[in-house]
């Protein structure tokens, strides 16, 4: 069990580290208790089917002969804002220099902004999912959280 603790706790070291977690997902992992053990992976499941939706209309708007940047904007600024509000650091990030290139209706950089979006969602996506099956080898194992 103490071997699962350190690997747990050397792994989430490394998300704050590698700034793709920020303070945020600590805040949110506050929230949960007893009576809602699987609050966070269950907002976050929320934030990869919210992402994965707006990655699509993202990827349709791009797609369009006339972009429509108003509309391409909104969908950015969700996907910043539900970011954000799992500590998604390096996605937010990203998500503001497209929300720049929307702005300068800047078709090109809009492209390149995708791709690199699309990068940073699938490496949160990961290591949220390792971190995940982590904790619950933790528990499985007779850990309880919090862990200090």
């Amino acid at each position: 069990m103490e071997q699962i603790q350190r690997k747990l706790a050397e792994y989430t070291a490394s998300l704050y580290n590698e700034k793709i977690l920020d303070e945020q997902f600590i805040q949110l992992q506050q929230l949960q208790d007893e009576s809602n053990p699987d609050f966070v992976v269950e907002v976050v499941s929320l934030f990869f089917e919210d992402s994965e939706r707006l990655l699509n209309e993202l990827a349709k708007a791009l797609n369009q002969t006339n972009v429509d940047f108003k509309k391409l904007d909104a969908h950015v600024h969700q996907l910043k804002g539900s970011s954000s509000s799992i500590g998604a650091q390096r996605v937010q990030r990203v998500c503001i220099s497209f929300r720049n290139y929307c702005d300068d209706r800047n078709v090109e950089g809009c492209l390149k902004c995708l791709q690199q979006v699309k990068i940073e969602y699938t490496l949160v996506k990961n290591k949220l999912e390792t971190l995940f099956k982590l904790e619950k080898q933790f528990v499985d194992a007779g850990g309880s959280f919090p862990v200090v």
